[in-house]
């Protein structure tokens, strides 16, 4: 069980970028969370589920002996969740936050690799993500703020999801 939710679902099992698949995995969730309930709902989620995530996480670490299994995703998870809870605002909006939630947790600037680098155990693994998640989530609402400013007359920021 405890697998099945580091994972996702097994998702961070895959070959190829597995946080990434991990992220794609989570977006569909993340839309029907949005779209049907509310943005506090996916907010807490990614509260549930990244403090379970440290927990769960430490439990493995101390069984496997290894320290952010790549295999483990659910970090990725409540990054973008806490991506989309700050910006979700149409298709470019949504879209937006995922990628640059990827570009963060990837390229780890700033504070996101010093967390990454010098805080342990679970708690590390999970904060890097929702330090990427929400430089994501400001970084998307700031671009897309700048953006209808100048250029309100273009729709395609104003395609609605929600």
């Amino acid at each position: 069980m405890r697998k099945f939710f580091l994972t996702f679902g097994y998702t961070g099992c895959s070959k190829y970028a597995p946080g990434t698949v991990g992220t794609i995995a989570a977006l569909p969730f993340a839309f029907l969370i949005l779209y049907y309930l509310s943005v506090e709902t996916l907010f807490l989620l990614a509260i549930f589920f990244g403090v379970v995530g440290v927990f769960e996480i430490n439990k493995q670490e101390e069984q496997t002996g290894i320290h952010d299994d790549k295999s483990i995703v659910i970090d990725e998870v409540v990054g973008v969740f806490v991506a989309l809870s700050l910006y979700h605002s149409g298709v470019v909006g949504f879209l937006l936050s995922a990628v640059f939630f990827r570009f963060f947790d990837i390229a780890k600037p700033s504070i996101i690799g010093k967390i990454d680098k010098n805080v342990k155990g679970g708690l590390g693994v999970m904060l890097d993500d929702v330090v990427a998640g929400a430089f994501a989530g400001l970084l998307s609402h700031i671009i897309c703020h700048i953006y209808l400013m100048y250029f309100n007359n273009v729709k395609i920021f104003n395609i609605s999801l929600f």
